[in-house]
Parts: structure tokens; C-alpha cells; sequence
């Protein structure tokens, strides 16, 4: 669910590549005049079709969840307030730029909410969410909050190395499958750290050991 807005980022991209005269027609007449005079070229059409998508799909998913009555996390309130104003900005201005910076926003924006609730508020927000899951001591919690935050502030410079180093179409498929691969691997290498603090509990027995 966290990562539909991505997802059809990138099949609506790669649509757009696959047929770009058609994309450039119909993003066209979708902006119209949005942006002023600046008009659409055929090579800016797919990545401006799939930021539209993905701002449209990130509202869909906050308002899925307001309609079903569940919590809006406070994450994905931040996501959205960001792929509409970065999102926006590259609808208005014809410009990649914008979009392209937005998941190092993102990703630093995470990073500075996890360690201003550490050192401003003295909360650790990873101990927040998973304590009821794992009992582990303060210190863990403590590098496990600095990890998360160390691991966002990493993927946001990665995003802008290779935004800015390969071509738009590699930078696409990053930010699908290297982002989710890179979660990946580090969710993995947490689990292995983390697994010598949880103890597999004994079963009951009766006591004549049957």
C-alpha cells in the first residue's frame, strides 16, 4: 500500500516511453494552460505524466484511508504535503528537477523527524512503533532510531547521485527497484543485528514434563 504512488509512477512512465506521441497529446490536453505558455515537449511528456499520476494516486491513498476511518500516519501526511508541492512545481514549471529531488526530501525529511524526536523530545519513534513487537534495551533502541534515520539520510543522497548521473529513464527504475532493494537489504541486516536480543520462547510443558 505504502508504495502504490510509486509504483504507478513508474508504469505510467514507462508507458509514456512506449508511446510518446500519444503521452504528449494527452498530457497536453490535461495541463493545458497550467504553468503559463510553457508548452509540453514530446521528451518532457512521460515523466510529466507520471508525476501527475503519482500525486493523484498519493491523495487517493490518504483519502482511501480517511474514508475507511483508519489513522492517517504522520509520515505519509508529510509525503503527500511534499509530492504536491515538489510534484506541483514540476507540472508547472515543465521542469524534472522538482520530482527528482522529491524522494531526497522525502527521505531527509523522515530523518530529521526520527532525530529531532530523539534529541528534542527525547522520544524514540522506531521504539514508538515496534516496542509491542520486541523488548529490547534502551541502548538498541537508541542505535536502532540512529540507523533508520543514518539509512534516510543515505538513500536520499543516493537519490540525487544517480538523478544527476545517469539518464532519466535508469533514475526511474531506481527509484522503483533500487529503492525497494536497498529497503530490503537493510531491513534484512537489521533483522540479523537484532536477533540476538530476542529469545524464542520455551514451550509449556506440565509438570512431569509431558
Amino acid at each position: 500500500f505504502d508504495m502504490f504512488p510509486v509504483v504507478l509512477f513508474f508504469l505510467a512512465y514507462t508507458a509514456g516511453k512506449h508511446a510518446p506521441e500519444g503521452t504528449h497529446a494527452l498530457v497536453a490536453a490535461l495541463l493545458g494552460s497550467f504553468g503559463g505558455a510553457a508548452a509540453v515537449s514530446v521528451e518532457q511528456a512521460p515523466i510529466l505524466l507520471a508525476t501527475a499520476v503519482a500525486i493523484l494516486a498519493t491523495v487517493a491513498q490518504v483519502g482511501w484511508l480517511l474514508v475507511r476511518g483508519r489513522k492517517v500516519d504522520r509520515m505519509l501526511w508529510i509525503s503527500l504535503a511534499i509530492i504536491v508541492v515538489m510534484g506541483g512545481a514540476t507540472l508547472w514549471l515543465r521542469d524534472a528537477t522538482f520530482i527528482k529531488w522529491k524522494p531526497t526530501v522525502l527521505y531527509w525529511a523522515f530523518a530529521a523527524v526520527l532525530l529531532g524526536a530523539e534529541f528534542l523530545f527525547a522520544r524514540n519513534l522506531i521504539r514508538a512503533m515496534m516496542e509491542k513487537q520486541l523488548t529490547l534495551p534502551d541502548a538498541v533502541w537508541s542505535r536502532l532510531n540512529l540507523s533508520w534515520a543514518a539509512f534516510f539520510l543515505l538513500m536520499g543522497a543516493i537519490n540525487l547521485f544517480v538523478a544527476y548521473r545517469f539518464s532519466e529513464s535508469t533514475w526511474v527504475n531506481f527509484k522503483l527497484f533500487g529503492g525497494i532493494g536497498l529497503m530490503v537489504l537493510f531491513v534484512l541486516a537489521q533483522g540479523l543485528y537484532l536477533s540476538r536480543y530476542v529469545q524464542a520462547a520455551e514451550p509449556a510443558g506440565t509438570e512431569d514434563g509431558k
